[in-house]
């Protein structure tokens, strides 16, 4: 066999533009975006490509994504934009004392108490009920199949994979968390790339899922082990938090961006704070990318708006100040006005990574999919149930222990989420989703890419490739090792701690399809930082 490393890349690799008018599917995951073609040769629409092509990143990419995590949507059909919240709350029952009185001064990262409600089986099932064309079980048959059978490992994949597995061998000890290694790393090891990995397991679980349209889940044989591990172990999380839950449809929100209007899922999501930054910087004059300025005034926007999307974003209903006035254009003139010649210091948190998967779809009806799934930081808390090949997420991590912040923890809330799905449209007609994973990079990597897009004309493929910043805390900036070195000096003189960071998978995974109203022809671009892939016809 011949022998090679499948992440070792020594030249410039160049990828076009993806060009196609019957559809289109944009996955980080090869198999995940063909899965999704299949469905619409089936007679599927762009919905049932986005809940096929979800199902099967469970399984194909766990290191990002699971059954046991939560999604959002915003969805293009018949001249209308809809969104779906698919986060779930946490569990009623927790509460700021009682983590504190088992000792703990913020949310822990991993183990049953950031556990919240998984949304994911719930938002597939309502997706379809409302959109879809085939049958739930159709939909669902592929990512059985998968973990069925088995799927060799892809090289980024594999990657985090170990990094994960290296990690929670040293820290997760605990008897609770057996069940993770015995699903995911089964030979005592994570598996290598190029490696047949699948869980009968989590077969057996979706199949279920299929059967009843995630009424099991919820409701029957999987809720009841869910809170049977959750009792064993001291969990929060009970089989009536399970059974109360329902997604949520939602009126997106956006601001008019020169000519253009940028859609997000409103909160609890932090797509509020990208078009804060874009509300910020549509107050210039901006034509040049590769400009000392055009960054200075990015990055300090990004930090304006992440000050506050970090002090105020939470349930909705939580929030100490609306949504309407931190989008005004009242608002953003008086935050335009700190941006000066140096880089400030805004008062935020430090923003850690996430794992997150997102997708786009596009059918040859106008019918469009923005789509996202996460089980946060990866594989989220390192717990799986037994016997089912779930992995429980994390987000309750983002919550806060100080009982007068808006995003103060409490029993049947839900929490700030990073995860958001954004789309793109002008006058009246839809231009296409976009998104860009990656935990509190998400808001940046979707202001760099619309910016590429509207202010630089940039073609979607081109639109990802472009090198990304991502702004840490206080005056600290990452950049790609392509950042232009010239620029990064520049930055530095005015006071922006710039740092050259040579692993590229913390600046965000993206996917992007546009549509031209006049042809019908779809543009997709693809994540070259991942295993991403385009499936068109």
């Amino acid at each position: 066999m011949l022998q090679f490393d499948s992440l070792y890349s020594p030249y410039h690799s160049k990828r076009t533009t993806t060009v196609a008018n019957q559809g289109m599917v944009a996955t980080s995951q090869p198999l995940a975006a063909q899965v999704g073609l299949d469905m619409m040769k089936k007679g599927g629409n762009a919905i049932d490509a986005a809940i096929a092509a979800a199902a099967t990143l469970t399984v194909v990419e766990p290191t990002s994504n699971g059954i046991g995590g939560d999604a959002f949507a915003l969805v293009w059909t018949k001249g209308k934009l809809h969104g779906l919240n698919g986060s779930g709350p946490a569990p009623q029952s927790i509460s700021i004392d009682k983590v504190k009185a088992q000792g703990y001064d913020e949310m822990p990262t991993h183990g049953w108490v950031p556990v919240t409600v998984p949304g994911v089986p719930s938002a597939w099932a309502e997706l379809s009920d409302r959109f879809g064309n085939l049958s739930f079980k159709d939909l669902l048959e592929p990512a059985i199949h998968y973990a069925e059978k088995g799927f060799p490992i892809s090289p980024t994949l594999g990657k985090f994979w170990r990094a994960t597995y290296e990690a929670f061998r040293q820290k997760l000890t605990n008897e609770a968390f057996t069940s993770w290694f015995e699903t995911f790393a089964p030979n005592g090891r994570a598996p290598y790339v190029g490696e047949v990995w699948g869980s009968a397991d989590m077969a057996q679980t979706l199949q279920s899922i299929a059967n009843t349209k995630g009424v099991a889940f919820y409701k029957g044989d999987i809720a009841d082990q869910i809170a049977s591990f959750s009792e064993q172990y001291g969990g929060y999380l009970l089989k009536e938090d399970l059974a109360n839950y329902s997604p949520e449809w939602v009126d997106p929100i956006s601001i008019q961006y020169k000519g253009y209007d940028v859609w997000e899922i409103p909160p609890n999501g932090q797509g509020l704070i990208a078009l804060q930054a874009l509300n910020i910087l549509k107050g210039y004059e901006i034509t040049e990318k590769e400009s000392v300025d055009t960054y200075h005034k990015q990055m300090e926007a990004m930090k304006l708006a992440f000050t506050d999307g970090k002090s105020y974003i939470t349930e909705e209903m939580n929030m100490s100040v609306s949504v309407k006035r931190l989008l005004s254009e009242e608002y953003a003139e008086e935050r335009r006005k700190l941006i000066g010649h140096n880089a400030i210091t805004p008062e935020a948190g430090t923003p850690p990574k996430g794992g997150t998967v997102y997708l786009a779809t596009a059918d040859n009806e106008g019918n469009m999919v923005s789509f996202i799934q996460s089980n946060y930081m990866g594989f989220g808390s390192g717990l799986v149930v037994p016997g089912t090949g779930i992995a429980l997420q994390n987000r309750g991590h983002s919550f806060s222990l100080n009982p007068h912040h808006d995003n103060a923890l409490a029993g049947g809330k839900r929490t700030y989420h990073t995860i958001i799905p954004g789309f793109l449209t002008k006058g009246n007609e839809a231009v296409g989703p976009f998104g860009v994973m990656g935990g509190f990079m998400q808001p940046q990597g979707h202001l760099q890419v619309m910016m590429n897009t509207i202010d630089f004309n940039m073609n979607p493929q081109s639109a990802l490739d472009a090198p990304r910043w991502q702004w840490l805390e206080k005056k600290k900036i990452i950049v790609e090792p392509t950042f232009p070195s010239h620029i990064a000096e520049a930055l530095t003189r005015k006071g922006h701690q710039i740092q050259v960071e040579l692993e590229t998978g913390s600046f965000g995974r993206g996917q992007i399809i546009w549509r031209d109203p006049n042809t019908g022809t779809l543009y997709g671009g693809t994540e070259s930082r991942t295993d991403g892939t385009i499936a068109a016809y």
